[in-house]
């Protein structure tokens, strides 16, 4: 193998690579408190809507938002009763549909020509196979209030806005959204920073 060929192997694997690796963008990330000390105590986590019937679904998000608040210091109980603190975790997921066309994983070449007499006609066509990879943005918010459990007043709220690719797992973004949230806890007040 010639050092071109070489050379132009090497580019391709590497712009293989880096199409494959394709990262989500940074959270907004919006945090609201009183400037004051937060004490790390005893924290219930709950859906906000605490009269809902519990999904599999919903619970991914509470255990995120209870891995995520470990992490700063809290201690997260099974039972409201054994809370210092609540947090209410809401969730909203949207789809931002792209002006861009679903692109196929695999497109077929067909071409021919003929030559003759030195006048060269040449015919080429392209077709796409499997369904299209939609180009569709997810948008998804995570929302957390943190409350004292003897009066629910709110002492700290923060939303963290994430955008994927249509078909990034639910489970996987909000993990990453709550920990761009809890990240630095409790953040700047009043200000959207974006987060990795």
């Amino acid at each position: 193998m010639t050092d071109r060929m070489f050379r132009a192997a090497a580019l391709a694997l590497c712009a293989a690579a880096a199409a494959c690796t394709t990262s989500a963008p940074p959270a907004q990330v919006t945090r609201f408190h009183l400037n004051q000390p937060i004490a790390r105590g005893n924290v219930f986590v709950t859906p906000l809507d605490r009269t809902a019937p519990p999904t599999l679904e919903q619970q991914s998000y509470v255990n995120a938002v209870a891995a995520a608040l470990n992490l700063q210091g809290f201690t997260t109980r099974d039972n409201i009763k054994a809370a210092e603190q609540i947090a209410t975790v809401d969730v909203q997921r949207g789809v931002q549909p792209s002006a861009l066309p679903a692109r196929s994983p695999v497109t077929i070449g067909v071409g021919g020509g003929t030559y003759g007499g030195g006048l060269g006609i040449g015919l080429g066509t392209s077709f796409g196979l499997g369904k299209g990879k939609s180009r569709d943005i997810t948008v998804t918010t995570l929302a957390v209030q943190l409350k004292r459990a003897s009066d629910e007043a709110v002492i700290w709220e923060g939303r963290a806005i994430g955008r994927t690719e249509s078909d990034a797992a639910p489970a996987d973004e909000i993990g990453r959204l709550a920990d761009a949230l809890f990240r630095d806890f409790p953040g700047p007040s009043g200000q959207t920073v974006e987060v990795k």
